[in-house]
């Protein structure tokens, strides 16, 4: 598969370090080149059909319709 362009803004070059493999749902840990590590949480199908293992590299895309924040 190819994609030409996508309207998703947050895009990240990663490699992933870790993944957790369950019956339905697996995470997925990926690591920035700054070391930020973000998780993704996905169907263990799509894990499987993208070929995701520890060293792949990747592009993680973060579109986000809402960001909570609070004080401490």
């Amino acid at each position: 598969m190819s994609i030409a362009a996508i309207n998703v803004r947050n895009q990240f070059r990663d490699k992933v370090i870790e993944v957790i493999a369950g019956p339905v749902v697996s995470e997925v840990d990926i690591e920035t080149p700054g070391g930020l590590i973000v998780t993704s949480v996905i169907t263990s199908r799509s894990v499987k059909e993208l070929g995701l293992v520890p060293g792949k590299e990747v592009i993680a895309l973060v579109k986000s319709t809402e960001v909570s924040i609070a004080t401490l």
